[in-house]
């Protein structure tokens, strides 16, 4: 039962082979007569007792295909019926047995198959040469079975089961690529799988390289020991496997430094997705032990082909993007954009002017409308720094935000942002709400509840017509002194929105601890639903404004920039959309003229 070549009837490998041929001939001798009755029978005792003792099965057939003589062993092996082992049985039913013990079937097809078989292997036994092959069983054991012909025809099969060793060389090749603790891959098999992503990118392909460095990291394994450093590193492993699709690879390649290879990301925008997910996901609390665990990630990111078809390259680039990432204040993720002298000085300059900007009134609001779907008139304006540098000229907020972020700016950019706001949509000639965006440092730093009264009482606007967004990444810090902020701001009367829902965890909680009005539908979600793949996207946001009516709150789709995607939002039944279809972010001067204007394309979404 065995071949020269893998198939469905025998297996295929490398393997032993046997001589028998002294103690055949011996017991030839005994048989004819050459020795007394009494010898031949006790030697057939002998050959019986260690025919049924060895450890490997045996068989043994003759030139004309039948049995000769089998043992114990290899009749478990197969789990032959004992009217299977009888000499003289064609070696054509012992295959047709057990070809349809393994897989049910026994049809003429499949006899037709094993005829073929049997012609091919008992042609190969007369180049009398000894092969082996393996063979995997249903019942998880593998079997090496080493074949041997014999110099009047017929052969002798040997059967081992090698099962234990096979699971054995599977788990030293499995450690040899695998990080014990996390058991995600380990830096060695990572740059096996870097190296074949790269060998196998078409033309057209690509893929992102994410090099991922833990926050205060550190400090865990400082203040509370390592068995809670490992179990979080554990936690942050989990979380990663459960972020990424089935095609992306993710690996542990220091102490607490992971990498990521996500294929088919060959856009600096897509890769940001996934490194903002990244991050927060890792920065939601870890329980572990008795402990809630908080940490948090930077990112760095090089994309190929773009950044080079170099495994060493791509490594060294997403390094560098990563340290300019941690020197923005961490938490955040960058993509490799050029030598890293050159960016850290422009960095380190913009830093320098930023701090001065808001004395010397170089920062600016932009408004862009965000329109109420049922009646199609404007609903409220959500407020967008802007940067006018005397020498770079205008500085979109993906450029200094992170900056101000990471230095702490932000704090007093944001109170300016919000008493600028008030002011000028008190002037405003229609009744609309104005959207101002917060940062989790104004949470942390200054009391941002009288910041906000204080813009409301010297500005006249009714806090009825003032709207604060958040994002969820706020909400993962899980503080106290957070949800009591937002209880008071909601007390004053001001409307709370939650920006980007969907795109971290425990949304739901979140949903019934904060006193939420509104929801804004993450615009990823808004952006791919005319995308044939990603009909998940309309049942999201489907489900999404379901759940918010039923909660009693408003759900506002961002992004919105076709018009296939406005009917998706309408026919969700979203109470409000924004986005490029209708109008970019425009000066505060321009306010007026969106106010007297009837949204184009509206009514032809519906």
């Amino acid at each position: 039962m065995a071949t020269e070549e893998p198939s469905k009837y025998a297996p295929s490998g490398a393997g032993l082979s046997v001589d028998l041929s002294p103690s055949l001939r011996a017991f030839e001798a005994a048989r004819n007569g050459k020795r007394g009755k009494k010898e031949f029978a006790q030697l057939n005792r002998w050959f019986e007792i260690a025919l049924n003792n060895m450890g490997r099965g045996l068989s043994m057939f003759d030139a004309d295909q039948r049995l000769i003589v089998c043992n114990k062993r290899y009749r478990d092996i197969f789990s032959l019926p004992e009217s299977l082992t009888q000499p003289g049985t064609p070696f054509a039913d012992i295959v047709r047995y057990h070809v349809k013990h393994e897989s049910g079937r026994d049809g003429p097809e499949e006899m037709a198959g094993q005829k073929k078989w049997i012609a091919a292997h008992v042609a190969e036994m007369a180049l009398g040469k000894s092969f082996s092959s393996t063979r995997h069983l249903q019942d998880g054991r593998t079997i090496l079975v080493s074949n041997q012909p014999l110099p009047d025809g017929g052969w002798v099969d040997l059967l081992e089961d090698i099962t234990e060793k096979c699971e054995a060389e599977h788990k030293i090749s499995w450690l040899a690529r695998h990080d014990t603790l996390t058991e995600l891959a380990n830096r060695f098999h990572f740059r096996e799988q870097l190296n074949e992503t790269l060998a196998a990118l078409g033309p057209d392909d690509g893929f992102a390289l994410h090099a991922i460095d833990l926050d205060r990291f550190k400090e865990v394994n400082d203040t509370l020991g390592h068995p809670v450093g490992d179990a979080l590193l554990k936690s942050v492993a989990r979380r990663l496997r459960e972020v990424l699709r089935g095609p992306d690879i993710v690996a542990r390649v220091g102490g607490d430094e992971f990498s990521i290879i996500q294929r088919g990301a060959k856009t600096a925008e897509q890769a940001a997705h996934l490194a903002n997910r990244v991050i927060r996901t890792i920065t939601q609390p870890h329980y572990i032990l008795g402990h809630s665990v908080n940490v948090g990630a930077s990112i760095g990111i090089s994309l190929a082909p773009e950044h080079g078809s170099d495994a060493e390259e791509l490594i060294k680039q997403a390094d560098i993007a990563l340290y300019e990432a941690k020197a923005s204040g961490r938490g955040v993720y960058r993509v490799y954009c050029g030598g890293t002298a050159e960016e850290g000085g422009r960095r380190r300059s913009l830093e320098l002017d930023l701090r001065g900007a808001v004395d010397r009134g170089e920062l600016e609001l932009y408004y862009q409308p965000i329109y109420d779907a049922r009646t199609q008139e404007i609903a409220g304006f959500e407020a967008l720094m802007r940067w006018h540098h005397p020498v770079l000229g205008m500085i979109g907020p993906s450029d200094f935000i992170p900056i101000a972020e990471a230095t702490g700016l932000i704090v007093e950019m944001g109170a300016w942002a919000l008493k600028e706001a008030c002011r000028e949509a008190a002037r405003w000639s229609r009744d609309v709400k104005v959207t101002v965006n917060l940062s989790p440092l104004q949470f942390e730093r200054g009391d941002l509840h009288l910041v906000v009264a204080e813009a409301l009482e010297r500005s006249g606007l009714p806090a009825r017509r003032l709207e604060l967004e958040i994002t969820e990444g706020l909400l993962l810090r899980d503080d106290f002194c957070t949800n009591e902020t937002l209880h008071k701001l909601h007390n004053l009367g001001i409307s709370i929105a939650l920006d980007d829902f969907g795109t971290a965890y425990a949304s739901l909680s979140y949903l019934r601890s904060f006193p939420f009005d509104k929801i804004k539908i993450d615009r990823t979600f808004v952006r791919e639903v005319n995308h044939p793949e990603r009909e998940d996207c309309v049942a999201i946001i489907n489900a999404v404004t379901g759940l918010a009516h039923q909660l009693e709150m408003k759900t506002v789709a961002e992004g919105v920039e076709t018009a296939d995607q406005v009917a998706t939002a309408l026919k969700a039944g979203c109470d409000e959309v924004q986005g490029f279809y209708f109008s970019e972010p425009v000066p505060a001067r321009d306010v007026e003229d969106l106010l007297t204007q009837h949204p184009q394309g509206m009514a032809a979404a519906r």
